[in-house]
């Protein structure tokens, strides 16, 4: 019998511990230099993340949420305008769409989490003018189906790459197929803020542009407003300390990689573990396990002292505040299953050997 041990869903302390030195030089130079907003932190993280995605341009945002809204309000959709979405995301996918009053559409996932390419063509209507596919846990979308999809149908389309940093379909990072990506900097993310942020990539310059204007008030210089919009900038603190972690992105990212590959070693017999498909470059923001047990086995870890998080347990078209677009129950049963099954396990950079084995025992155990 393995005596109990603790593990938490995540743990900063490791990876903090590894740059913390670099943190507080940053912190110290960006205090000394007595500009904390829109100055040279925040441009030179944009330059860099740009180059990260293989991207033009990137434009740093106060948190993800703001990004996907202010994307949408760049692109100056007619009001009512339709933007085809998946219902098992993070709020903010459907949320954004509708502040920027527009209307969500859902279409259902497939067994990979993200959006059933085969299902999208169903959903277009003249009202229809973008996509906004979300690389749900850190697994890109098909990104090749859904370009084609929309180029047929004069679409454009916005990645929803809020846990997707770093993820590549077919070589390519995801934020560089569409018109924008959007990414959530959020400390849950492999790429963190410590507080909120978030970033937009484009290859669009006029697209940029409107951002740059769109998140400072709809300011395009200190005494001329083009357009009322909102606060939604990158301090310069935060984008300082993104810069440190944006280096040490690829090793972070493939350690997730790493740990992953173990959980669906052991686990394969046990529960439905998350394999990546040829063309796929999975980045493991959440590493989710299906089960039918779900319930359960969530109990269970937890009386052995492992803490597991539900993404999503309730899918944005069944939240009281989706009420008004008329889904219901049964609406999406892929969706739906999945909110029944899926259980995220403890994985991040500085996860211990014998904290992660401690953890496929349990599961085991529960199964045997």
């Amino acid at each position: 019998m393995t005596s109990q041990i603790n593990v938490p869903y995540t743990n900063f302390t490791p990876k903090n511990e590894s740059i913390k030195s670099e943190l507080i030089k940053a912190f110290e130079k960006v205090l000394d230099s007595g500009k904390y907003i829109q100055g040279p932190e925040v441009k030179n993280f944009e330059m860099e993340f740009a180059s990260f995605t293989n991207t033009k341009f990137s434009n740093g945002i106060a948190n993800g949420t703001c990004s996907l809204k202010i994307t949408l309000d760049a692109l100056d959709l007619p009001k009512d305008s339709e933007v085809i979405t998946a219902p098992n995301s993070f709020i903010a996918s459907a949320s954004s769409i509708s502040l920027a009053g527009l209307k969500p559409v859902f279409v259902d996932v497939s067994e990979d989490m993200n959006i059933n390419v085969d299902l999208l063509e169903n959903a277009i209507n003249e009202r229809t003018k973008a996509i906004m596919p979300v690389h749900l846990t850190g697994r890109p979308a098909k990104m090749d189906r859904i370009l084609s999809i929309a180029k047929k149908y004069n679409l454009h389309v916005i990645e929803d790459a809020a846990q997707a940093v770093g993820a590549k379909f077919k070589g390519q990072p995801v934020g560089s197929f569409g018109i924008a990506g959007s990414f959530s900097l959020h400390p849950l993310k492999n790429l963190h803020a410590y507080g909120d942020a978030g970033i937009v990539t484009t290859n669009n310059e006029e697209l940029w542009a409107k951002l740059s204007i769109l998140k400072n008030h709809g300011l395009s210089n200190r005494i001329t407003c083009e357009t009322f919009s909102s606060n939604c900038r990158l301090d310069e603190l935060q984008a300082s300390f993104l810069r440190i972690q944006l280096r040490k992105l690829n090793e972070w990212n493939g350690l997730r990689r790493s740990l992953a590959s173990i959980y669906n070693e052991k686990l394969q017999n046990y529960v439905t573990v998350p394999f990546e498909e040829i063309d796929e470059f999975h980045v493991y923001q959440t590493y989710m396990i299906r089960t039918t047990r779900r319930d359960e086995l969530q109990v269970f870890l937890k009386s052995n002292g492992i803490e597991t998080i539900v993404h999503y347990p309730i899918p944005i078209h069944l939240q009281p505040a989706a009420k008004y677009l008329g889904y219901e129950q049964g609406s999406f049963p892929v969706t739906e299953k999945l909110s029944r099954e899926i259980l995220s396990l403890p994985l991040y950079p500085g996860l211990l050997q014998r904290e992660q084995h401690y953890v496929i025992d349990k599961i085991i155990e529960f199964h045997t």
